[in-house]
């Protein structure tokens, strides 16, 4: 059985479990996510997708 979760679910739970966890304060966490946004209008944005779409295959394809 297969489970998937979008990417930017995870990194939004990942994210408010370490602002919960008083790891990443609030005004940092507000700044990466920012950040992430920015990143992604840039011409970087459809070379990191396909880095991370290529990096979920290889996971997925691993054995155990």
């Amino acid at each position: 059985m297969a489970v998937t979760v979008s990417l930017a679910a995870l990194f939004g739970v990942i994210t408010v479990v370490l602002y919960r966890g008083r790891a990443v304060g609030f005004w940092p966490a507000l700044a990466l996510v920012l950040f992430g946004f920015t990143l992604a209008s840039t011409g970087l944005g459809p070379t990191i997708n396909q880095f991370l779409t290529g990096l979920g295959h290889l996971v997925g394809s691993i054995r155990v």
